[in-house]
């Protein structure tokens, strides 16, 4: 039994197919396939139930799975451990970001690291939640931070800042001419949004439930109305394509004269995301977070509300 085989069976439990597990891991597929069935020989039981499009977990490959995502977390621990006599701040720091959050706040979050704690480089990925919590568990990132809500996902857990959402629109747009928006009127207007996978994007469509009809299944105008990413929802907007709802930290001016663009404030209430700081509870440098979380409150991002404790 190896390290490595507890990492595939635990990958698989997750993604329930054996394609997606071994790209999540880097390897190829029959070399996850082959150390899978050698564990479960050399254990004399069988983990997974194989066959149709999805796989499962049997009863007791559920205990022995849940059982290899302890000792991953503790083989994490150890090598944490071993760091113990050293500066917890000194050594990289692999930090995890949603896509929607890092273009916005890396680029100040990285230069106050550098100001603040320069012998704790930050080691990037930006990625959506679901694989972030995958690559904590897996102790292939030290912390992530995202938006709420999260599903179930045993860490710890810091509260970082509040933050609203504001309508982008395009500048010869009527709306315009008023102060603020209220969230039922965009169901009145075309909206555009973000793909599968995006937590912001299903926060959207809780501000404008109307929204989820432009992603049903087989509808032929999904495509156009859906964007890989913000920033290229904001081009669409300024074309004059429709309306967007973007996070306040991704608008530096609100009251910008220049550009395609015009923004404005949600009318009460405004609808608005939390987001966080995660981290295994068994890491050991608690002083790297302390750190991270006061280089994020030093950030200053636009119409964020701080919660972090080192913001005061």
């Amino acid at each position: 039994m190896t390290l490595t085989e507890l990492k595939y069976i635990v990958a698989v439990a997750r993604a329930k197919h054996f394609g997606h597990a071994a790209e999540a891991c880097f390897v190829a597929q029959p070399t996850l396939s082959v150390a899978i069935k050698k564990l479960e020989d050399e254990l004399g039981v069988v983990l997974f139930e194989r066959g149709g499009a999805e796989i499962s977990v049997t009863p007791l490959g559920a205990q022995i799975i849940a059982q290899a995502e302890r000792v991953l977390e503790q083989t994490a621990a150890i090598k944490e451990l071993a760091k113990q006599n050293k500066d917890p701040l000194a050594g990289p720091l692999r930090l995890g970001v949603i896509y929607t959050i890092g273009p916005y706040l890396l680029p100040p979050l990285v230069k106050a690291m550098i100001d603040q704690v320069p012998q704790m480089p930050l080691i990037l990925q930006e990625n959506f939640t679901v694989r972030l919590l995958e690559l904590l568990r897996q102790g292939e990132l030290d912390v992530a931070i995202m938006a709420l809500p999260l599903p179930d996902h045993g860490m710890a857990m810091q509260e970082l800042y509040d933050e609203p959402f504001v309508v982008a629109m395009p500048r010869q747009h009527p709306w315009t001419a008023r102060e603020k928006i209220a969230a039922q009127d965009l169901k009145s207007e075309t909206m555009l949004l973000l793909g599968n996978g995006h937590c912001f994007r299903d926060q959207v469509l809780e501000v404008c439930p109307e929204m989820a009809r432009f992603s049903s299944p087989g509808n032929g105008m999904q495509r156009t109305f859906e964007g890989s990413s913000l920033e290229t929802i904001r081009h669409m907007v300024a074309s004059g394509i429709g309306l967007t709802v973007l996070p306040r930290a991704s608008v530096a001016n609100m009251h910008a004269t220049e550009g395609m663009l015009e923004y404005r404030p949600f009318a009460a209430p405004v609808p608005s995301r939390r987001v966080v700081m995660l981290w295994r509870k068994s890491f050991t440098r608690k002083a790297a977070i302390d750190a991270l979380c006061a280089a994020i409150a030093s950030c200053d991002l636009p119409g964020i509300t701080p919660l972090c404790k080192d913001a005061a």
